[in-house]
């Protein structure tokens, strides 16, 4: 049976129990007690097969693992390890945010994009964002539920798709359709030749968890694999890895395959207690159209995988790209995506946002509020209606939303 881990918060409480410092240095006041079963974002999909189970906890220590510069992290990076910057497993902070940055809208390759790395080895000149170009700041978003996304059929999303808003909703969503990486075949979901559907990522612009992780491996952590097997290009360093002695590829790829594995099976948080408010709250939701991009239920298809096959996924979310206005524009082209559009952000695991946060959640894709009212009321665009409707509720039923969101 895999392990069942819990938020770092529980482990620190029991340290501070068990040296005698819970008054002393405050842990009573800064710390939570352990999660109840659901409660947290680092479970397994229930009633998971031995084997699935064994590659599950494999992947989970993949994914706890934080690299030194002897394994090969680096040269350049943005952190030491997945959980470095998917905290338990959910979503991250400003602190841990990084920038991707383009030229005329398009990925700056040739200067050292699409991401900046903020970090580097000993030895190594950190690298700098070039002049010159647009830039836009990204938040860690959750990892779990990644399976469940991965086998909602692609004709169940393009289903959806309303590009010239035939039904006069104001609601156009379109999908980012994006050509997969060379390393990704077409026997993995959302590989191989011509476009495939992207749905992962903040503008749907990955097609596949093994882009996805693949990437992030490289990119954030500056590890190689079979699947990449080249460092990060750092201009100022004259495209060298200066000061990384690990031969390329630094991971095989059995051990992404192992992390994919892992976060396609961790299941989404249970929902919370379905109070009258709540339930107010919830129809509300739909009255005022947020339900329109914010779709609360979506359908998998056949999955080699029981747990994930015919499941009702409650994501709330679309996965098509909304032009969000101007507010939230970052002038950067994502595959398909413009610079004013975004994937419809799933909004499962809202409530225990603020819990594995130290008590405070940052919303949006640069994390710019706490506040999940301001969060709704930056919507332009395609949402501006959803807006004006929410902005115009009673305090009451403001309240009432909320507490529906919170409850998710």
């Amino acid at each position: 049976m895999a392990k069942h881990r819990t938020s770092i918060l529980p482990r620190l409480v029991l340290f501070c129990r068990l040296t005698g410092l819970l008054g002393a240095i405050g842990c009573d006041r800064i710390l939570t007690d352990r999660p109840s079963p659901g409660d947290g974002f680092e479970s397994p999909l229930e009633g998971m097969s031995h084997d699935l189970n064994a590659v599950f906890a494999q992947g989970d220590e993949n994914f706890e693992r934080a690299f030194t510069v002897g394994e090969g992290l680096g040269p350049i990076f943005n952190n030491v390890g997945c959980q470095s910057c998917h905290p338990a497993d959910g979503r991250g902070t400003p602190e841990l945010g990084f920038v991707r940055f383009s030229q005329d809208g398009d990925p700056a390759l040739d200067l050292g994009g699409p991401q900046h790395q903020d970090k580097a080895i000993p030895g190594v000149p950190r690298e700098e964002v070039p002049a010159g170009v647009e830039r836009t700041f990204r938040m860690p978003p959750p990892v779990f539920g990644m399976g469940l996304i991965e086998a909602i059929p692609v004709e169940t999303i393009l289903a959806r798709v309303d590009p010239d808003d035939r039904d006069g909703d104001g609601i156009s969503g379109r999908p980012n359709m994006v050509e997969a990486p060379g390393f990704v075949p077409e026997s993995h979901l959302g590989g191989g030749p011509g476009p495939q559907l992207g749905r992962f990522s903040r503008k749907a612009q990955v097609s596949s968890l093994l882009q996805q992780v693949a990437e992030a491996y490289q990119q954030d952590i500056g590890i190689t694999s079979d699947f990449i097997p080249v460092e990060n290009p750092h201009p100022q360093a004259g495209g060298t890895a200066i000061g990384d002695d690990v031969a390329d590829p630094e991971i095989p790829a059995a051990t992404v395959l192992q992390t994919i594995m892992y976060v396609r099976q961790l299941r989404p948080p249970r929902r919370g207690p379905i109070t009258p408010q709540v339930e107010r709250g919830q129809a509300l939701f739909a009255e005022i159209g947020c339900a329109s991009c914010h779709v609360p239920t979506l359908r998998t298809g056949p999955s080699p995988i029981p747990q994930l096959r015919a499941v009702d996924v409650h994501l709330y979310s679309d996965l098509l790209l909304h032009d969000m206005g101007p507010e939230l524009a970052d002038d950067r082209r994502d595959g398909d995506a413009t610079g004013r559009e975004w994937r419809t952000a799933p909004l499962w695991g809202l409530r225990l946002a603020e819990g594995f946060l130290n008590g405070q959640a940052f919303y949006l894709h640069d994390g710019r509020t706490s506040d999940l009212g301001e969060a709704i009321l930056l919507h332009g665009g395609e949402g501006a209606a959803s807006r004006g409707r929410f902005a115009s509720l009673s305090s009451e039923d403001r309240g009432a939303m909320l507490a529906f969101l919170e409850s998710l």
